[in-house]
């Protein structure tokens, strides 16, 4: 075969599947023209199918991301993702929930959304977050709406209209002056019912003992307060309680008074009830100790703060010296005239039964913790203040415009 022959035979086959004629004889050049043309359309062909593939690609990946934002979308509001979910509004219909002592912020959103106030836990953390009074929120059972907004079920707590039961608690040590702040924001009585009712000593059961003054007469509890209750009738139930618990504890009516200012002044100096009876004992052997380093004088801030009318912080040296203020038992002899807060029963407990003890002084060395301690001379009081001091200069914010318990500094 001659080489001419060899090049005719590659043009053979290269139809689209019909017979072709025999190709005339050509010269060189147009069978490599013809060779070129071929080859120029299987790249085109190539390309072609390229394009179409990477299309089909793109359209494949567009559907794939419009499904993936779609299902993102869904995710966030089934795990509460982004913008928490919230009801608007005051909502509507009723609802009683009941929110238990020490319930928190998150805890109460869940009794609420699963009782249908709210919409979700998370919204409703929000509002009690932002809501700076949302931690005065009393335990007790509320009539609420049905999907309220967060906002409006915190406010709707806050507000005592809201309470189905008004549950009322006093505690340990609180002064008649925030007694009476509880019987007007939670009990929603005015300021002139609740000073009326403190008045009347005959329609609140108040002892001839208490001298016509309810200081120490309105017993630390929890109290039920019906719609129809007066607010002599929620102090009278607070006198009675305290006459039962001297009554149940043997004390002679001749000393309600003594043992509740004694009580009173527990309660207000040391915040554990462990150190109630040694701290009872120091009073009992300081009235005793008038011939000895004491004089007979109790030296104790709280007594002094009572009169100034404060119920923390430290006196200054000039009203440590002010013997103008009665309370003042460090320029006065014996107990203050009567009594500065209202004790619970623990309190009464140990000044019925102190532990026996020489100890004239204590200092609480750790504001943190409460820790006490107990000495029977001045030296050893100097030393456990000692501690107090290098205490408080580790914790200098804690001991700033504190007040530290303590007798005869």
């Amino acid at each position: 075969m001659s080489q001419d022959d060899f090049f005719a035979t590659l043009g053979e086959g290269e139809g689209e599947g019909e017979a072709q004629p025999p190709a005339p004889r050509q010269t060189r050049s147009a069978r490599r023209e013809r060779s070129r043309q071929w080859l120029q359309q299987r790249r085109r062909r190539r390309r072609r199918a390229l394009i179409s593939t990477l299309v089909l690609v793109l359209v494949l990946a567009g559907v794939g991301f419009v499904a993936y934002q779609a299902l993102d979308v869904v995710k966030g509001a089934v795990s509460g993702s982004g913008t928490v979910s919230d009801y608007t509004g005051a909502g509507t219909g009723e609802v009683v929930v009941t929110i238990p002592e020490g319930a928190s912020g998150g805890e109460i959103g869940q009794i609420l959304k699963d009782a249908g106030v709210v919409a979700t836990v998370g919204a409703f953390t929000d509002a009690y977050a932002a809501n700076s009074n949302a931690s005065k929120i009393q335990a007790g059972t509320y009539t609420l709406r049905l999907q309220m907004s967060a906002a409006n079920a915190v406010a709707a707590l806050l507000d005592p209209a809201s309470r189905s039961d008004h549950t009322l608690t006093i505690p340990e040590g609180y002064t008649m002056a925030q007694v009476k702040d509880r019987l007007v924001s939670v009990a929603g009585f005015t300021s002139e019912e609740v000073d009326a009712a403190f008045a009347d000593a005959s329609g609140i059961g108040l002892p001839e003992a208490a001298g016509g003054q309810v200081e120490g007469w309105l017993s630390p509890s929890t109290y039920d307060v019906p719609e129809n209750a007066t607010a002599t009738d929620v102090v009278g139930a607070m006198v009675s309680l305290t006459l039962s618990r001297l009554e149940s504890a043997g004390v002679a009516a001749s000393d309600y008074e003594t043992v509740l200012i004694k009580a009173s002044i527990v309660e207000r100096e040391v915040a554990s009830a462990s150190y109630y009876g040694q701290v009872a004992r120091v009073i009992e052997n300081r009235l005793a100790d008038t011939d000895g380093e004491t004089k007979g004088r109790l030296q104790m801030d709280s007594t002094v703060l009572y009169g100034l009318g404060r119920t923390g912080g430290i006196p200054t040296a000039d009203e440590v010296a002010d013997a103008s203020n009665p309370y003042n038992t460090y320029q006065h002899e014996g107990l203050p005239p009567g009594p500065i807060s209202n004790p619970g029963l623990e309190a009464i407990q140990g000044v019925i039964n102190p532990p026996a003890g020489d100890w004239l002084y204590f200092v609480t060395v750790n504001l943190d913790t409460g820790e006490t301690l107990f000495s029977a001379t001045h030296e050893e009081q100097l030393k456990n203040t000692e501690q107090l001091t290098a205490w408080c200069q580790e914790h200098a914010e804690t001991c700033s415009g504190q007040s530290t318990s303590s007798a005869g500094n």
